[in-house]
């Protein structure tokens, strides 16, 4: 392969946002298993930039939307907005898996197309700064806030939130383990919680992966709870 289906300019009228310089772009849309490119001319960098615009972008929304909510609230309303799950369904709606490009055999997962959602926020900014992503971020993402009208609490927030109830320390996470090609991994992270012991769980990413811990975790301390 080593192309998207489709052409990137198409992708910018989906989004309604035009690059000043469309290399950052074509970075966002890189997968690394297009081979002889290097690890800076893939989107794993603007990734990771595009996920703190993400959350400040989202944040400042839901301060100015929801005046009346507590840090509480507007920390699950923000979990439900910026969940990997949230992230690839927007991906699934602009049809985005047909612009990332990557080599041949690669399987686009979902955890993959929430990644490049992320990586083109953050050619965004790279681009144009703060204030031209912030209404791509907020027609794509935040026009969704209320559908989330009860917030969700997902598996990291839910296991942390029960641990401070205890008194206990905050559940501490390490990768133990990391198997696959370095453009399709699998990782392995431990969970601990202060004399509750620890669960280890995979996932194709640290996040999904620290997200099916704290699952586990959940269900092992519902387990001895009922025991």
């Amino acid at each position: 392969m080593g192309e998207g289906v489709r052409s990137p300019v198409q992708l910018c009228r989906i989004i309604s946002y035009d690059f000043a310089d469309p290399s950052f772009l074509i970075r966002a849309l890189t997968h690394a298993s297009i081979e002889n490119t290097p690890d800076t001319k893939t989107y794993e960098r603007l990734e990771f930039l595009g996920d703190r615009v993400l959350g400040l972008v989202v944040c400042d929304f839901l301060m100015r939307t929801y005046p009346s909510e507590d840090e509480g609230a507007l920390s699950r309303r923000l979990s439900g907005l910026v969940d990997r799950t949230t992230l690839a369904s927007v991906a699934a709606s602009i049809e985005l898996e047909d612009f990332i490009i990557h080599g041949g055999g690669t399987s686009l997962n979902d955890s993959i197309k929430a990644d490049v959602m992320e990586s083109i926020f953050g050619a965004i900014y790279r681009d144009g700064g703060l204030e031209q992503a912030r209404p791509v971020i907020e027609k794509l993402i935040c026009t969704l806030a209320d559908e989330v009208t009860s917030p969700p609490t997902d598996s990291k927030t839910a296991l942390q939130e029960w641990a401070q109830g205890l008194k206990l320390g905050l559940p501490q996470y390490k990768e133990v383990g990391r198997d696959g090609p370095d453009h399709q991994p699998t990782f392995s992270v431990e969970v601990a919680i202060e004399d509750h012991g620890a669960c280890v769980a995979q996932g194709s990413s640290k996040r999904t992966a620290e997200q099916a811990a704290a699952a586990k975790m959940l269900e092992a301390i519902g387990t001895k709870s009922h025991g």
